[in-house]
């Protein structure tokens, strides 16, 4: 039998959108009786590269989307995390996880991993607590024991918001990671001997009346 979840909807645009890019309070405005939040997670940290090796890329943040009814003057401290480093080197790790991002005690993200291994990407994190939980993608993997022009490093996973960068090749550097929450790139020797850090994670939040 088909598992059936219903979630409220409600029209007409929100008066107000807040994005949240460092952890602190939020304070519901006084014309404000609904919201609804999204928390994205820290993306992992991108791979490096050896002489026939190439890493992968981080996985993304996970995402919460919750609708929440609030009453004005009430406060939430949101938790917002950073990217994982990129590593560095001959490492066959060496890139860290990203930050996890909380709404108060609503809602909440697991950040993606970093790289576990040669050629391996990272996983994604996960929300929980939603009325909408979303796993990022996973990064994905580079290519080892092959010669140097034809490595290649993974792509960082994509978050919930996109714009994941593109790994590095012999002939082109890996690019950075634009959107909230996204993997960081692997890389090549040739172009850059490190990956990309991941890109932060984000609360926005829609207000209406």
């Amino acid at each position: 039998m088909a598992r059936v979840i219903q979630t409220p909807i409600f029209g007409g645009a929100p008066r107000r959108v807040t994005t949240i890019l460092g952890s602190g309070t939020y304070t519901v405005p006084d014309d404000i009786s609904v919201i609804r939040v999204y928390v994205t997670a820290g993306g992992g940290g991108g791979g490096a590269h050896n002489s026939d090796d190439a890493q992968g890329g981080g996985g993304a943040g996970g995402t919460a989307i919750k609708i929440i009814n609030v009453i004005p003057g009430t406060q939430y401290y949101c938790t917002v995390g950073g990217g994982g480093g990129g590593a560095s080197g001959n490492t066959s790790g060496g890139a860290s996880q990203g930050g996890a991002s909380s709404f108060g005690s609503v809602c909440s993200a697991t950040g993606g991993s970093g790289v576990p291994n040669w050629g391996a990407g990272g996983r994604g994190g996960v929300g929980s607590g939603g009325d909408i939980n979303l796993y990022g993608s996973d990064g994905q993997c580079g290519n080892i024991d092959g010669q140097g022009n034809e490595e290649v490093g993974g792509n960082g996973g994509d978050s919930y918001w996109g714009g994941s960068g593109t790994g590095g090749t012999y002939w082109y550097t890996r690019q950075t990671p634009r959107g909230w929450g996204c993997g960081g790139s692997g890389t090549h020797v040739n172009s850059a001997n490190g990956g990309t850090n991941g890109m932060q994670g984000a609360i926005v939040i829609e207000e209406y009346q």
